[in-house]
C-alpha cells in the first residue's frame, strides 16, 4: 500500500494514534451508530409484542426464539471479532465492513417486521429465518464499528468523547422508536404499519452507514497494514482474553447492563397495557425513562473528566436501585412509575455514553498484559455479553409471560399473568440493577489505564 493512500486514508503511526478526532468526525461516527441503533431498538422493544400480538405467535415460542437467536449472535460475535482483527484493506479493518453490510442490514429489519399470513409452523420458520438473518447482519456490520471506536484513537479522553457523541445520537435513536413506532404503525393499522415503519428505518441505516464510511478514519494499530505482523493464533488470542480480568468483569456487567435494558424496553408496552390500563403510555414511560440521559449529556463528558467513567456508572446504578423502589410503592400508579422511572432511568446513562469507551479501555490492559493486542476480539467478545444479555431478558419475557398464561390481544389478562408483567417490569430490575453495583465496585481499571498506557508505549519505543 502507497503512502499516499495511507494518508488519504488516514493511517499513521506513533504519537498519531493518540490524535483526538475532530468534532465533524466525532458527529458522522455517531450519525452511523443513529441508524444502527434505530432497527435495533425496534427488536428490542417491539419484536416480542409484534410477534405475539401482531403475528399471532405464543408467548413461549417467542422467548426460546429470543434467547436462541441472541446466543447465536454472541457465538457469531467472537467470530467476527477475530475477522475483523484479521482485516487488511486500504480502508482499514473496521471501516470496510460498515460499507460491505449497510444495504443487507437495513433489508433484514424490513424482512423481520414482515411475517406473511402463513400456518403457525410457517410464521415460526419465517420467525427464525429473519431473525437469524437479521442477527448474522448485525453482527457483521456492529462488532467493526465498535472496533472503530477503538481504532480512532488511542487517547483514553477522546475515546470518551466519541463515545459520548455516539451516545447522543443512540439516545435520538432510542427515543425515536420508543415513543413514534408504535403510534404510527398503530395509525396505519396491522400488519402494514409495522411494515412501513421498518421500511422508513431501513432507508435511515443506508444514508447514516455510508455517510460515517467516508466520514471516519483509522489511526490505532496501523503497522498490521502497513508491514508484515507475526500471525498470533486464535486459541493464542482466546486465551490472553479470559486473563484480562477487567474485560471479564466489563462482559458480565454487559449481560447484567443488557438484560435489564431489555426488561425495562421489551416488557414496558406489556405494562402500560395490562397494568397502566393504557398503551399509549408506553411512549410516556420510555420517555422518562430517557430523561436522565438527556439531561446527563449535558455534564457527562466533564463529570467523567474528573471523577472517571467507572465512578458516575457506579454512583448512577446506586441511585437506580431507588428507582425500583419508589415504583414498589404502588405498582398501580401512574405517576408513581414515572417518578421510579426517571431515578430508575439512571442506569441507562453509562450503556448510552461510555460503555464501549470503557470497553476499548480493556484492550490496552489486555496488551500490556499479554504483549498483544487484540481490539476486535475484545469487542465482539464483550458484545456477545450484550447479545447474551439481551437474549434472556427477552427470553424471560416470553417465558414468564407463558408461564402467567398471557394470551397477545386480550382485552384483560388473567391474575397470573398481570403478576408475571409486574415481576420482568419491578422486582427483576430491582435484583438485576443490585448486581451490576457488585460489579461497577470491582472495576478498577480508570486509575491504572494511564500507566498502562505509558508503558505499552515505552515497550514500542
Amino acid at each position: 500500500m502507497s503512502l499516499e493512500i495511507k494518508k488519504q486514508d488516514g493511517y499513521f503511526g506513533g504519537a498519531q494514534q493518540q490524535v483526538r478526532p475532530g468534532h465533524n468526525e466525532m458527529l458522522f461516527y455517531g450519525m452511523g451508530f443513529f441508524g444502527i441503533i434505530l432497527i435495533w431498538t425496534m427488536v428490542g422493544t417491539f419484536l416480542t409484542f409484534y410477534y405475539t400480538d401482531i403475528a399471532g405467535i405464543p408467548a413461549a415460542i417467542v422467548g426460546t426464539l429470543m434467547l436462541v437467536a441472541r446466543l447465536l449472535d454472541g457465538v457469531t460475535d467472537i467470530g467476527m471479532g477475530a475477522i475483523v482483527d484479521r482485516t487488511k484493506t486500504k480502508y482499514g479493518k473496521a471501516r470496510p465492513w460498515i460499507l460491505w453490510l449497510a444495504i443487507p442490514f437495513a433489508i433484514s429489519g424490513v424482512l423481520l417486521f414482515s411475517v406473511p399470513d402463513l400456518s403457525m409452523t410457517g410464521k415460526i420458520v419465517y420467525a427464525y429465518v429473519t431473525y437469524f438473518l437479521l442477527i448474522l447482519t448485525y453482527t457483521a456490520i456492529s462488532i467493526p464499528y465498535k472496533t472503530l471506536l477503538g481504532l480512532m484513537t488511542q487517547d483514553q479522553k477522546g475515546r470518551t468523547l466519541v463515545n459520548i457523541y455516539t451516545g447522543v445520537f443512540t439516545m435520538l435513536s432510542t427515543i425515536l422508536v420508543m415513543t413514534l413506532a408504535q403510534p404510527i404503525a398503530s395509525s396505519i393499522g396491522g400488519q402494514l404499519g409495522w411494515t412501513v415503519v421498518s421500511i422508513a428505518i431501513a432507508l435511515i441505516i443506508i444514508v447514516t452507514c455510508l455517510t460515517a464510511f467516508l466520514k471516519t478514519k483509522e489511526r490505532v494499530d496501523i503497522e498490521t497494514i502497513a508491514q508484515a505482523k507475526k500471525k498470533i493464533a486464535f486459541t493464542t488470542e482466546f486465551k490472553g482474553l479470559l486473563t484480562n480480568k477487567y474485560w471479564i468483569i466489563i462482559t458480565i456487567y454487559c449481560v447484567i447492563a443488557y438484560t435489564l435494558n431489555a426488561l425495562l424496553s421489551g416488557a414496558g408496552i406489556f405494562y402500560a397495557t395490562y397494568i397502566l390500563g393504557n398503551t399509549g403510555y408506553f411512549s410516556l414511560i420510555a420517555l422518562t425513562l430517557f430523561l436522565p440521559t438527556i439531561i446527563g449529556f449535558f455534564f457527562v463528558g466533564k463529570l467523567v473528566q474528573k471523577y472517571g467513567k467507572r465512578n458516575i456508572a457506579l454512583v448512577v446504578s446506586l441511585a437506580a436501585i431507588l428507582g425500583s423502589v419508589v415504583k414498589l410503592i404502588d405498582p398501580t400508579n401512574l405517576t408513581v412509575f414515572l417518578i421510579g422511572n426517571v431515578i430508575q432511568g439512571l442506569a441507562l446513562l453509562p450503556i448510552v455514553t461510555f460503555l464501549y469507551a470503557m470497553i476499548n479501555d480493556t484492550t490496552e490492559y489486555g496488551e500490556w498484559k499479554s504483549g498483544f493486542r487484540t481490539a476486535g476480539l475484545v469487542n465482539s467478545a464483550a458484545s456477545f455479553g450484550m447479545k447474551v444479555g439481551a437474549g434472556i431478558g427477552g427470553a424471560l419475557i416470553g417465558w414468564l409471560l407463558a408461564y402467567g398464561g398471557y394470551v397477545g390481544a386480550l382485552a384483560e389478562q388473567t391474575a397470573a399473568a398481570n403478576n408475571m408483567i409486574i415481576v420482568l417490569n419491578l422486582h427483576l430490575p430491582l435484583i438485576l440493577t443490585i448486581l451490576q453495583v457488585i460489579l461497577l465496585w470491582l472495576y478498577k481499571l480508570d486509575k491504572l489505564y494511564p500507566t498502562i498506557l505509558a508503558e505499552i508505549n515505552q515497550r514500542k519505543g
